[in-house]
C-alpha cells in the first residue's frame, strides 16, 4: 500500500516487531490503515543497526509525519530488544495489559512498547510476548469463557474468561519439528527437503489421531517413523506428514488436558499453511473452531493499544 493518504492524516503508526519480520501500520483517528510496510529487519537486525534508526527509516519510507506517534508489540520489547517492556502478571484483563505500554525514553517522538505476560505459578511458570496483542483483536466475547490457540513455533494456548486471561501455556510444536528433522535420527526418514505438508495428507491425519488417542504422549511413537521407513518403506514427505501430525495432535491433546477440560470448541488465531494443518487437527480432535487470522488480529490489537494509551480516540469520543 503506498503512502498517499488521499486526505486522511495518520494518527499513529502501529508495528509488529517480531524475531525475523517487522510490520509498520500508519493508521488515522478512526482506526483506518491508510499505508503499509513490511521487512525482514526483525530483532535480530534491529540488533546490529539499531531500533530507532530501522524504525525512522521506514516512518520515512511511509512519508509519516515527524511527531507521528508508535505503538510496538513483539521481540522489540524483550529483555534483548529495544526496551524490556515489563510483563504484566495473569490474571489481567486485556485492556489493562495494553494500556501499559512502556514509553522508550530519549526519542523524539512518543514510541511506546505492548508488555508481555507472564505466568508466575511455581510448577508452570511460562511467558509471552506478541501473542497478548493478538489476543486483543482477535474480537473475543466480554463475557464467558474461552480456549484460543495460537499455533507458532511456540505455540500458545491461552484461557480467556470474561475478557481476561486467566492462564496459558506454551507448546515449542514448531522448534520440535526443526529440531527433530534436522538433528535426530529421523533426519534420515525425512531426508533434506521434504514437501510442505498439507492438511488432507492421510498420514499427517493418521497419526494426528494416534496421538490425541494417546494422550499426546508422542515420544513413544517417534521412533516408530524410523522404522516404517526400514519396514514399511514410509517415503520422506510422508514421514514428514507423520512426525507433523504426531506433534500437533499431541499438541492438542496436552493443551485441552490441561486448560480445556470439557471445552467443545476453541479460537484459533493463525495464518496460512499452518492454520489449515491446526484447522485441520482441531476437528479430527472434534473441537468445533472460529477461525481469525493472525494478521489481522495483530493490527487489530496494535490499534486497540493505540486507544488504551489515548494515541487515538475510541468512537465516538471527543478527539
Amino acid at each position: 500500500m503506498s503512502p498517499g493518504f488521499v486526505g486522511n492524516v495518520p494518527a499513529v503508526a502501529a508495528v509488529d516487531w517480531g524475531t525475523t519480520r517487522m510490520r509498520v501500520w500508519l493508521v488515522d483517528k478512526s482506526g483506518k490503515v491508510l499505508a503499509e510496510r513490511r521487512g525482514d529487519d526483525g530483532l535480530i537486525t534491529a540488533q546490529q543497526k539499531g531500533f530507532s534508526t530501522l524504525l525512522e527509516g521506514h516512518l520515512k519510507a511511509l512519508a509519516a509525519p515527524e511527531a507521528l506517534p508508535v505503538i510496538i508489540c513483539g521481540m522489540a520489547g524483550s529483555r534483548q530488544g529495544w526496551l524490556e517492556a515489563p510483563y504484566v502478571g495473569v490474571p489481567a484483563p486485556i485492556g489493562a495489559i495494553l494500556g501499559g505500554a512502556a514509553r522508550v525514553p530519549g526519542q523524539s517522538r512518543d514510541i511506546r512498547i505492548v508488555p508481555g505476560l507472564a505466568q508466575r505459578l511455581a510448577d508452570a511458570p511460562d511467558v509471552m510476548r506478541g501473542e497478548e496483542t493478538q489476543l486483543a483483536g482477535a474480537g473475543l466475547p466480554a463475557k464467558g469463557r474461552q480456549l484460543v490457540c495460537m499455533p507458532g513455533t511456540h505455540s500458545k494456548w491461552v484461557l480467556v474468561e470474561d475478557g481476561a486471561v486467566a492462564g496459558f501455556g506454551t507448546w515449542p510444536t514448531g522448534e520440535l519439528f526443526s529440531v527433530l528433522a534436522g538433528h535426530s535420527i529421523l533426519r534420515h526418514s525425512l531426508g533434506e527437503h521434504p514437501k510442505p505438508v498439507t492438511p488432507d495428507n492421510p498420514f499427517f491425519r493418521r497419526w494426528c489421531e494416534i496421538a490425541l488417542a494417546d494422550g499426546g504422549d508422542v515420544t513413544s511413537r517417534l521412533f516408530s517413523i524410523r522404522a516404517a521407513g526400514l519396514l514399511q518403506d514410509l517415503k520422506a514427505d510422508d514421514a514428514a506428514a507423520c512426525l507433523s501430525g504426531l506433534l500437533i495432535g499431541g499438541e492438542i491433546a496436552s493443551a485441552r488436558r490441561r486448560h480445556g477440560a470439557g471445552a467443545a470448541s476453541v479460537v484459533l488465531i493463525a495464518s496460512g499453511a499452518l492454520g489449515a494443518l491446526y484447522q485441520a487437527a482441531l476437528g479430527i480432535a472434534g473441537l468445533d473452531v472460529r477461525s481469525v487470522d493472525a494478521d489481522e488480529a495483530v493490527r487489530a490489537g496494535l490499534i486497540e493499544a493505540a486507544r488504551e494509551n489515548g494515541m487515538i480516540a475510541r468512537s465516538g469520543a471527543l478527539a
